[in-house]
């Protein structure tokens, strides 16, 4: 078991936490029924602006080999972002920078070394969530 307190959620999950974090901010002190730090592979966030809207509309969309990172840690604020490696996704979740981050850079690689093994083990528990669904059979449409 990895070290990280992550926990590898599905879309449905995550969902229903962006669903949820959307209701919440009309709340003066909001409070997330699932406080944690997630990781939804194979997805990403998209954002549309609607024309003459400020509104932004979130989109979970799926997309190969791209992880969506979830912080809801505090209980009352849910941050996210796209990454294309599952290594920076559990690195912003354990430090809270990102590799483009100025000062992280080169922490990016030490923090990389101290943690080869649990990245690993991370990336194992991945193929076995993976696995255990089976391939993706596409539906052809009548």
């Amino acid at each position: 078991m990895p070290k990280f307190d992550i926990t590898l959620i599905s879309p449905e999950r995550a969902k229903a936490m962006l669903t949820e974090y959307k209701e919440q901010r009309k709340n003066s002190v909001p409070h997330l029924a699932h406080p944690g730090r997630y990781i939804l592979p194979d997805y990403k966030l998209t954002r549309r602006r609607a024309a003459f809207k400020i509104v932004k509309h979130t989109f979970l969309t799926p997309h190969y080999k791209s992880y969506v990172a979830m912080d809801s840690d505090n209980g009352h604020t849910l941050w996210f972002h796209n990454f294309g490696s599952l290594t920076e996704a559990l690195f912003w979740l354990e430090t809270g920078l990102k590799i483009s981050d100025t000062d992280s850079h080169s922490n990016y690689k030490e923090w990389m070394a101290k943690h080869t093994t649990e990245i690993e083990t991370f990336k194992d528990l991945l193929r076995e969530q993976k696995h255990k669904q089976g391939p993706k059979t596409k539906k052809k449409a009548k």
